[in-house]
């Protein structure tokens, strides 16, 4: 009985990761938009941390560097929940090379800049995750998994609904 709901705790969680990725990829790939030809396109990569999030007035727009932190916590809290803990190398690898998968692919398909800053702040996000996963692993024991999973179920649900909510609003808009 105890592994069949190990089981359904383990396929919940892939599904949750699955749809996390693919609104990851919504994000940082393709910017939110509903279509590709919506986007610039530029091919432009920098190589020198921090040096793309400077704003026009010379200040650093620390906006954009958290917000590349928070949308990786997730992905290293579930590498957590799929992996047995302690792979902190692994899931260290896993966590970059997702970042720069990203960059590469906006770079060959241009669709936004390749820049060291996000696979910096991804990384940091993914690692803070593990952080996170670390702790709540010592607080909760054995119940961090189900706790995880449905925070992330309503989380996911709510996200589902905004973004239904929004094609619903974009597609009234084009009708008009």
């Amino acid at each position: 009985m105890k592994n069949l709901k190990s089981k359904k705790q383990n396929t919940l969680t892939l599904v949750l990761f699955a749809i996390y990725l693919l609104a990851l990829t919504w994000l940082i790939l393709f910017k939110l938009q509903f279509s590709i030809p919506a986007m610039r396109g530029e091919r432009v990569i920098n190589l020198i941390p921090f040096l793309g999030s400077f704003g026009d007035s010379g200040m650093i727009r620390f906006s954009e560097i958290r917000n590349n932190i928070l949308v990786f916590i997730p992905f290293g809290i579930y590498l957590c929940m799929l992996k047995t803990p302690g792979y902190f190398v692994k899931n260290l690898l896993s966590i970059a090379g997702l970042a720069f998968a990203f960059e590469i692919i906006q770079f060959i398909f241009a669709i936004g800049r390749a820049d060291i800053t996000d696979v910096l702040s991804n990384t940091l996000g993914g690692i803070i995750g593990i952080g996170i996963y670390t702790l709540l692993a010592k607080a909760l024991k054995g119940k961090t998994n189900k706790v995880i999973n449905g925070l992330a179920a309503v989380f996911t649900i709510l996200a589902l609904l905004l973004v239904a909510l929004l094609l619903a609003n974009h597609r009234w808009v084009i009708i008009r």
